[in-house]
């Protein structure tokens, strides 16, 4: 009776075991940034997943190297990147390439290291610098806000903690359009901070996102790139090749949200967190909802 019961036991304790280890096996983890947008993507892609029966760990909030490192170590499988990023920052290329030829080249390249490109979204949430419209300062271009660098002002400059650091961000843009802008011009903060920063004047250009739905809400005017430093930065989801072997169900959903993305929706969609300030889940749901996702 009591080995029977030892047996009964063990039996049980390992069919629990083995069902945990499926589960685990089987979990999808999905991946995000530390800004808004990121936040919502990453909302909206385990909703969806979670919605069609998939069970889903969200990690977000983390730092561009450190995600896509966990990607590649297999600690996330799926995360929204931006076709530049891959590009320059990953890949090292400096090449000017069409937002295609971007597209294309880290699909090709990353595929080399187990990462798989889905459609890319037609929001491209491409880096840019910002004044106040109402105290411009006299700055329309980016060349303009070279001059000014090279000249008597140096305006005071907003940024986040990568920008400064990035072949895509700083260094590249001093060296396109030659200027060097001093430490002491240089305020470095949180992403969400420059917008509100800008805005009450602590700073003169802020370092903005395209698709951040502040820009107009604070009547900002984004500086254009007249010498067209930086790269297409199309909102793109990115996978793990096995899993997506796996689960070919998971390219399909996901192509599907890449499909009704766009600047303007993209805006809409982070103004309603940032400037109305709902939640990331209340804004998630409701996008998949109305856009037949769920």
């Amino acid at each position: 009776m009591f080995k029977t019961l030892v047996k009964s036991t063990l039996s049980a304790a390992l069919a629990s075991t083995l069902l945990t280890f499926t589960a685990q096996a089987d979990e999808i983890k999905v991946g995000g940034k530390n800004f808004t947008e990121q936040l919502l993507l990453a909302e909206i892609t385990s909703e969806l997943l979670e919605a069609k029966g998939f069970d889903v760990a969200k990690l977000d909030g983390m730092g561009t190297s450190v995600l896509r490192a966990a990607q590649e170590n297999g600690q996330v499988d799926i995360y929204w990147e931006y076709t530049g990023t891959s590009l320059i920052t990953f890949n090292k290329i400096e090449d000017k390439l069409t937002a295609e030829e971007t597209y294309a080249k880290v699909k090709e390249l990353d595929a080399q290291v187990g990462i798989t490109w889905l459609d890319a979204s037609n929001a491209n949430n491409t880096y840019a610098l910002a004044v106040r419209a109402a105290d411009d300062k006299g700055l329309s271009t980016l060349s303009d806000l070279a001059a000014a660098y090279n000249g008597d002002t140096a305006p005071k400059m907003g940024v986040n903690a990568e920008f400064p650091k990035r072949p895509d961000g700083l260094p590249g843009l001093e060296e396109t359009y030659g200027f060097d802008i001093g430490r002491k011009d240089i305020a470095p903060m949180q992403s969400g901070l420059i917008y509100d920063a800008l805005k009450g004047g602590q700073v003169d250009v802020g370092l903005v996102f395209a698709t951040d739905g502040r820009i107009a809400a604070f009547d900002f005017k984004v500086l254009a790139d007249d010498k067209g430093f930086f790269p297409a930065y199309a909102i793109t989801p990115t996978i793990r090749t096995e899993v997506l072997e796996a689960h070919p169900e998971i390219g399909v959903l996901l192509n599907g949200v890449s499909a009704v993305l766009t600047d303007d929706l993209m805006q809409s969609l982070n103004a309603r967190v940032d400037v109305d300030k709902e939640t990331i889940e209340d804004v998630a749901s409701s996008f998949l909802a109305e856009q037949g996702l769920i």
